[in-house]
């Protein structure tokens, strides 16, 4: 990335200090039937998020986005062969409610000289996933058990946590596809508790529930499965995050 530039870390930064809602898409670079009908709405997207919990397909998947939007691409991998340089950004995440080495520090081993030659701009992240009411390809592929939604305190301790570790920015998830999107209480309470922006995705399908999201104090909200089937809403997204005065 173009040092001249701002980067996306401080892209997210600003945009929190200027009370900015930012909108994600994120895009499954296996699902290319359905990514294939995103490019053409992207106009007003801040963020495209690119990964999936399986499969490698990423530069193609990134080449075509690359000619269908001026979003910065922000790799978001399920796994170490998703990594290219050929991204504007990578969130270098940690899965925090993990206590499993394989996936706590053994992925990140095996791509750390790569990344670090590459010189792409990595940005540390917790990532947490909280129960969507539905088994998530995360929960699946790392053998990890959400935090539950009734347990405040726990989810509040693992994000602050996450920052006293050193991570710029903390991801909600409550998985792809979930039934149920992270509750407003959930991200005030971590809103509350932490200095640092804030992320939140799963389960969210209407803009109503993106505007709850983005009013509890979210800073990033991201959008996947509702966007794979229905692509043609993403303009009425956008257009509702505009018009939110947080």
């Amino acid at each position: 990335m173009n040092s001249a530039k701002m980067t996306i870390l401080s892209t997210i930064q600003s945009a929190r200090k200027e009370r900015r809602a930012l909108l994600a898409v994120l895009v499954d670079p296996d699902k290319e039937d359905a990514y294939l009908h995103l490019l053409t709405c992207l106009e007003g997207v801040d963020l495209v998020f690119v990964g999936g919990s399986t499969g490698s397909r990423v530069e193609e998947c990134l080449s075509l986005l690359r000619a269908h939007t001026k979003a910065p691409l922000v790799l978001f991998p399920g796994n170490v062969a998703q990594f290219t340089p050929k991204a504007d950004a990578l969130l270098f995440l940690s899965l925090l409610n993990s206590r499993l080495p394989q996936v706590l520090i053994e992925p990140h081993l095996q791509v750390a000289m790569e990344v670090k030659q590459s010189g792409i701009e990595t940005i540390p992240m917790g990532y947490i996933l909280i129960d969507g009411h539905r088994k998530s390809a995360v929960e699946i592929v790392a053998n990890c058990h959400p935090l539950a939604n009734q347990d405040l305190s726990a989810i509040v301790s693992h994000a602050v946590a996450g920052q006293l570790l050193g991570k710029h920015l903390i991801y909600l998830e409550a998985g792809s596809g979930a039934n149920l999107p992270v509750s407003t209480e959930i991200i005030h309470s971590v809103r509350s508790e932490i200095d640092i922006p804030l992320i939140v995705g799963g389960g969210i399908c209407t803009p109503e529930q993106m505007e709850q999201a983005f009013l509890a104090g979210a800073d990033v909200v991201v959008i996947g499965n509702h966007f794979e089937s229905h692509p043609e809403q993403i303009p009425i997204f956008v257009e509702r995050k505009a018009d939110i005065c947080r």
